[in-house]
């Protein structure tokens, strides 16, 4: 299932837009333009794991670029357990492709969304580029700018 292209689903302060997402086929990933990153929604007790990025200054979903080798599925479990400290109780399921449009030059990419569950969160620790994690419920204020192209995602794997 692909939701339309016809108006952004999301988009963020930076002028990025969320344009399209298709469900299914993780076998068959899209031609038309990169796939150079992997997203992770993981759910513990109704609630949905948000990392603090240092540099962004956003809370988002942990994910990040697969690497040389590597398939977009092994990039969100390194990615969920580099970034948080956290795994899934389950391997990871396939999502889905979200297609973005990137400012500001407009490049267009795609990246994975994969989710999973945990039942016991595991200590964190910050990192040089994460500084804080939360297990939020996608309506509660969170303290400072909660990223809204990750938060549409989160919404889509509730």
């Amino acid at each position: 299932m692909a939701f339309p292209a016809d108006k952004p689903l999301a988009v963020d302060g930076r002028g990025n837009s969320l344009i399209s997402f298709s469900r299914g086929g993780e076998a068959a990933p899209p031609q038309d333009a990169p796939l150079p990153a992997a997203l992770v929604t993981l759910w513990r007790a109704g609630r949905v794991l948000m990392v603090f990025d240092r540099y962004r200054q956003s809370w988002e979903l942990p994910g990040g670029s697969v690497e040389e080798g590597e398939s977009p599925r092994q990039a969100a479990a390194r990615e969920l357990m580099e970034e948080s400290g956290q795994q899934s109780d389950e391997r990871l399921r396939f999502i889905g492709y979200a297609r973005f449009v990137l400012a500001p030059d407009r490049r267009a990419e795609y990246l994975a969304l994969y989710a999973g569950s945990c039942t016991e969160a595991r200590a964190f620790e910050p990192t040089e580029e994460i500084a804080a994690i939360r297990w939020w419920n996608l309506f509660e204020p969170l303290p400072g700018y909660v990223q809204p192209l990750d938060a549409y995602l989160a919404a889509l794997t509730r």
